[in-house]
């Protein structure tokens, strides 16, 4: 039913909290693979060094840009922090007979969850929620909330442990 499973982690333990919901749906439905995805903001920096203008002259990299006579370069630290953390997920997946593949994106979170699950042909997005409400939950938004409401895909949604629902 479920052939491709997305899963957007965000580091947290409390994202972690979807993973053995995603675990038994994978082992019932047939599976044939998980995608974890990670979202991460693009880290910008500003230079005069002639190394940054050597490598924009000589190369068509995206992540180096020209602004006056400085560059802006776009750094993959935590990019390469977000790539480490979905391997190690990635490793206890595997060990448990689940073919994952991983991916890391650059985007605002909700608009990349979204998007890449269309994208990707993924059949159902499982994701854990903070589980605030109210106040709280208008004040400081929600990427959950804004997933579930611009995805065209099925969201399974997991409440935080210990949730207790809005009266």
């Amino acid at each position: 039913m479920y052939k491709r499973i997305l899963v957007p982690l965000d580091g947290s333990k409390l994202a972690e909290c979807a993973l053995p919901h995603v675990e038994q749906l994978a082992n019932g439905c047939g599976t044939e693979e998980v995608i974890l995805i990670s979202v991460t903001e693009q880290v910008q920096g500003r230079t005069q060094a002639p190394e940054a203008q050597e490598i924009y002259y000589s190369t068509d990299r995206p992540e180096f840009q020209r602004t006056g006579s400085e560059m802006t370069v776009t750094f993959g630290k935590e990019e390469k922090q977000a790539q480490r953390y979905l391997d190690r997920i990635a490793k206890k997946l595997d060990a448990r007979g689940i073919k994952v593949r991983t991916e890391v994106l650059l985007w605002p979170p909700a608009e990349a969850i979204a998007s890449y699950a269309e994208d990707s042909g993924a059949d159902i997005i499982v994701m854990s929620s903070h589980g605030r409400s109210g106040a709280s939950r208008w004040a400081y938004g929600s990427v959950a909330d804004k997933v579930l409401r611009s995805s065209c895909i099925p969201v399974l949604m997991i409440r935080a442990p210990g949730c207790v629902p809005g009266i």
